[in-house]
C-alpha cells in the first residue's frame, strides 16, 4: 500500500522556521518528482515546491521562493520542506505528493499519490 506521511507541522510565530518531512512507503519514489502543496479553508490547493527524482531540478511558487527549500533523501524515501521567514499567510494544511515523471510540475492533477496533510499555523 502506497503511503505518504507528513510530519513537522505546528504553531510558529511570524519570522520563525519549520521543517516538514514526508516519509514515503509502498513503492520506490526515487525516480518520482515529489511536491509540496498547501490549502487554506475554502480555497483551492496550491503548489508550493517540487523536486525531481535526482534532486537536481527544483521549482517554487513565487510566494515562497527564497524562503522555502525543498530537498530529498532517496535512501530514506523522504522529502523535506524547510520553511524560513514564515508569514501568517503561509498558514495552511501542507500536503506531500508524488508524480511519476521526470520534470517538476505545478498542477495538482499531475500528482498520483497524496499524503493526509500537516497543519502549519503562523501567528502574527
Amino acid at each position: 500500500q502506497v503511503q505518504l506521511v507528513e510530519s513537522g507541522g505546528g504553531l510558529v510565530q511570524a519570522g520563525g522556521s519549520l521543517r516538514l518531512s514526508c516519509a514515503a512507503s509502498g513503492r520506490t519514489f526515487s525516480n518520482d518528482v515529489m511536491g509540496w502543496f498547501r490549502q487554506e479553508p475554502g480555497k483551492e490547493r496550491e503548489f508550493v515546491a517540487a523536486i525531481s527524482g535526482s534532486g537536481r531540478a527544483t521549482k517554487y511558487a513565487d510566494s515562497v521562493n527564497g524562503r522555502f527549500t525543498i530537498s530529498r533523501e532517496n535512501a530514506k524515501n523522504t522529502v523535506y520542506l524547510q520553511m524560513n521567514s514564515l508569514k501568517p499567510e503561509d498558514t495552511a494544511v501542507y500536503y506531500c505528493a508524488a508524480d511519476p515523471t521526470i520534470w517538476p510540475r505545478t498542477t495538482t492533477s499531475a500528482y498520483d499519490y497524496w499524503g493526509q496533510g500537516t497543519q502549519v499555523t503562523v501567528s502574527s
